[in-house]
Formats: structure tokens, C-alpha cells, sequence
């Protein structure tokens, strides 16, 4: 088992989300799998728009994006809440590992989708 996954089952392996997940995603296909990598590209990207126009973190623009990135983690994934969502949003900017991803698209975007998650 990959350290990732080993740190997922540690982290999550208990709770209702990770559970739906696993079942979901046991029976995807590779093409599921881009797919939903496209559907999160989305969502991302429409961070990746409000964050460069400087728009504020309640705009309309930046709401869309997480309303879509929340929408593309229940397609795929597992039904995310509000909650959930900010927790996740916590993630983003604690973890080493998000926080480089996302500021990797564009420095400061971690923050910003981090506090847009939180203005919901």
C-alpha cells in the first residue's frame, strides 16, 4: 500500500465520507478518473480566474468556483457538505502538500480558495 493511501485509511478510514468514497470509486474506470480530474480542473481554474482578476472572495465569480469545486467532489467522490468543504479549505493551507499544488497554479491561491470556502 502507497504511503498516501496508508495516511488516507489513518486519517479518514472511519468516517461516512471516505467510506462512500472507496465504494464509488472501486468501480470507476480510468476514463471515470479523468473525468473527475477534469470536472476538479474546472473548479480549480474558476479560482485560478477570480484570485488573478482580484476579485474578493465573496464574489460571484469566486462563489461559483466553490460551489463548482464542491459540486465536482459529491459527483465523484462523496457527498460534501458546507462543512466538509471547509474543512477541506483548512487542508489546503495546513498542508504542505495542497498548499504546494495550489500555489503552484498561482502563488497566494491556496489562501484565497482557502478563505472563499470560509465567506460561503
Amino acid at each position: 500500500m502507497e504511503e498516501h493511501e496508508q495516511e488516507v485509511i489513518n486519517r479518514w478510514g472511519d468516517t461516512t465520507a471516505y467510506k462512500e468514497s472507496t465504494a464509488r470509486t472501486s468501480k470507476y474506470t480510468q476514463a471515470d478518473f479523468a473525468a473527475a480530474k477534469i470536472d476538479q480542473e474546472a473548479a480549480t481554474e474558476l479560482f485560478v480566474y477570480a484570485f488573478g482578476n482580484g476579485l474578493s472572495v465573496d464574489s460571484d465569480k469566486a462563489q461559483a468556483a466553490l460551489l463548482a469545486h464542491r459540486a465536482a467532489i459529491s459527483k465523484w467522490f462523496y457527498d460534501c457538505s458546507i462543512e466538509m468543504q471547509k474543512n477541506l479549505a483548512l487542508m489546503y493551507v495546513s498542508d504542505p502538500r495542497f498548499k504546494k499544488y495550489y500555489d503552484g497554479r498561482v502563488n497566494g491561491l491556496a489562501q484565497y480558495i482557502h478563505d472563499a470556502i470560509l465567506a460561503q
